[in-house]
């Protein structure tokens, strides 16, 4: 919590007001010391006023050092001020302007060592052990730590880039790369992104890194050790690509290029406009996780393209995305498997809904950010609840209504940034021939805490053989096992997935039952992370010490706040090796991202990292 006021009207979590003031174009010219950690250079801020008579700009800061402002035009000083700093969101630069309507604000800066949206790698902590790294993550509201902006995404612009990094790194951006000069002992890389994009998409990546051609538009970047491996993972990307566009219309970006991250990386994927980032927990071997990428396909168009106007609106970026990624799943592989996973996502959801608690205000699809954290709003709600009132609204108008609908809604909102009543609205004008709009009650679905109001009745053609199996190890004596590996054969790996969900809320179980179970199954030993999630849960649930080694190892192993969140909470519940989890954490916090490092303090009831 920072404090309980909105820091602009339009958006809780930005001092700037571009309906007075807009950047339209920003250029950067950055160098990256890896000695000092910490990018140098200029940014080259191009303004329009909207109000005419307003004679300044308000920036977002974030622990900056400010070197210089001047008039790019005429290389005059501007004045500025630097106001009082909370510690969520910075503070504001409040710059004069010269008596133009547009004009171009050139900023010499650099950043901190401890910047919010940057991680700096030392060799050790990569896969090739020889050199460092750098990568940035923005989303939500950490832009303003790399860059003074506008850092709202209320607000696009296009922007360019020279960043000048040693050789022999490459630096990758959320742009199209243009031309790459040598300076001897470095090297500069210039990009352009001519789409309009929000200030957290600008996407840095500075490492020893490969690729891999997948299609004339998409490449796989990753360190060398693990190039061969990514490659096969994600072969699948030229196909998503093409299913998406049947579902939302044109990919307008261009390129679609993958990173697969460092294990630092906090988030599953981040869909960087031309450069999607992803977790290296992905690389199953098995493209069983490749729904992640479908996921962040989707967001070029819902997210990217049509753009939440502030992050209380967090559900039209995430329920979108999530309600289209299923509906590349259903194209690809049937309609069952789509609601498959939506069932699976459903469980997700009533176990964040119980960790929140089915009251608090964070759980309803419209939220009030005033003096929160974006960061500490992060949940599984915006995600699963968005989904499921989009899925209702398609049974409720029929599937080819609502899909033609959809498509009409990425058209009319493309390049835009919008609020949950500019898409009630639409809906409204677009169905007003329709009586079923009378059925839909907005303020239930959209402003009431908890589970959503309605849940629609998804096919459980693969779900039954979940509950089959399960029930059979719930009313099992504990005697003479009539299990073997042959019960999984068939499974799906999502259907092992869910069936792990399943008994992880299980109440008839035991820990003699879960040892017999490693015997059988051996799921320590699986490479997929999503099966040995949850399966380490389960484990911590039943308090089976034995497996404390392999909990750690896995927490240690990964960044990603969706594994190592949960199973820290499960580790301070356990009374007995919370002193063990807390060290453990402090021992190892370092190598953890700004935004996981954060909340897994929280989660520990620490003092803020």
């Amino acid at each position: 919590m920072a404090s309980g006021k909105r820091l602009s009207p339009n958006d809780p979590g930005s001092y700037s007001l571009p309906e007075k003031v807009a950047i339209n174009h920003i250029d950067i010219e950055l160098a990256a010391d890896f000695k000092n950690k910490k990018l140098k250079g200029l940014v080259d801020l191009n303004f329009t006023k909207i109000d005419e008579n307003c004679d300044h700009i308000i920036l977002d800061n974030l622990d900056l050092n400010i070197i210089s402002v001047i008039n790019k035009d005429d290389g005059s000083s501007l004045e500025f001020t630097i106001g009082d700093s909370l510690k969520v969101f910075g503070s504001k630069i409040e710059i004069k302007l010269p008596f133009t309507k547009k004009g171009v604000i050139r900023i010499t800066y650099e950043t901190s060592k401890t910047a919010s949206a940057l991680q700096w790698l030392t060799p050790e902590q990569t896969l090739g052990k020889v050199y460092p790294y750098l990568f940035s993550q923005c989303q939500p509201a950490h832009a303003r730590s790399m860059l003074p902006c506008q850092d709202t995404p209320s607000l696009k612009s296009t922007y360019t880039a020279k960043i000048t990094a040693p050789k022999p790194l490459t630096v990758l951006m959320s742009a199209i790369p243009v031309e790459v000069t040598d300076n001897g002992e470095t090297r500069t890389f210039f990009f352009q992104q001519t789409v309009p994009v929000q200030s957290y998409l600008i996407a840095l990546a500075i490492g020893n890194l490969v690729s891999r051609t997948l299609s004339p538009i998409s490449k796989i970047w990753s360190e060398s050790e693990e190039i061969e491996k990514a490659a096969y993972e994600f072969k699948q990307i030229p196909e998503l690509l093409k299913t998406a566009e049947q579902v939302c219309g044109p990919y307008v970006w261009k390129i679609y290029d993958l990173l697969v991250m460092p294990p630092s990386f906090p988030f599953g994927g981040m869909e960087n406009p031309c450069l999607t980032f992803v977790t290296p927990t992905l690389l199953a071997g098995d493209r069983s996780l490749v729904n992640v990428v479908a996921h962040e396909i989707a967001h070029s168009w819902t997210g990217n393209l049509v753009t939440n106007c502030n992050f209380e609106h967090f559900w039209m970026n995430e329920g979108f995305t999530v309600y289209v990624e299923r509906k590349i799943v259903g194209a690809m592989h049937g309609e069952n498997l789509r609601e498959f996973a939506a069932l699976g996502g459903l469980e997700d959801l009533k176990q964040s809904v119980i960790t929140l608690g089915a009251d608090n205000p964070l759980t309803k699809l419209v939220v009030d950010l005033s003096g929160i954290d974006p960061d500490d709003a992060f949940s599984t709600c915006p995600y699963e609840k968005g989904h499921t009132f989009l899925f209702y609204l398609e049974k409720l108008f029929g599937t080819s209504e609502f899909e033609a609908f959809f498509k009409s809604y990425i058209d009319k909102f493309k390049y835009k940034s919008v609020g949950t009543e500019d898409f009630k609205s639409y809906l409204l004008s677009y169905f007003h021939e329709n009586d079923v709009t009378s059925q839909i009650d907005w303020d239930l679905w959209l402003y009431t805490c908890g589970m959503p109001p309605i849940i629609p009745s998804y096919n459980k053609y693969y779900e039954d053989k979940c509950d089959s199996l399960l029930n059979r190890w719930e009313k099992w004596d504990g005697t003479d096992s009539p299990f073997n590996k042959s019960d999984l054969v068939e499974f799906q790996t999502a259907q092992t997935i869910q069936f792990l969900a399943l008994l992880l809320k299980s109440n008839s179980f035991n820990l003699h039952k879960l040892k017999i179970m490693q015997e059988v199954y051996d799921f320590n030993s699986n490479g997929n992370c999503e099966i040995l999630l949850r399966w380490l849960r389960i484990c911590a649930k039943f308090k089976w010490s034995e497996q404390l080694e392999l909990i750690f190892k896995f927490i240690n192993s990964t960044g990603r706040m969706k594994y190592v969140r949960p199973l820290y909470r499960d580790l301070y519940s356990w009374e007995e090796v919370r002193t063990r989890a807390i060290e453990n954490f402090e021992k190892n916090k370092m190598s953890l991202m700004y935004v996981c490092r954060h909340t897994v303090a929280k989660d520990l009831h620490l003092r803020d990292q």
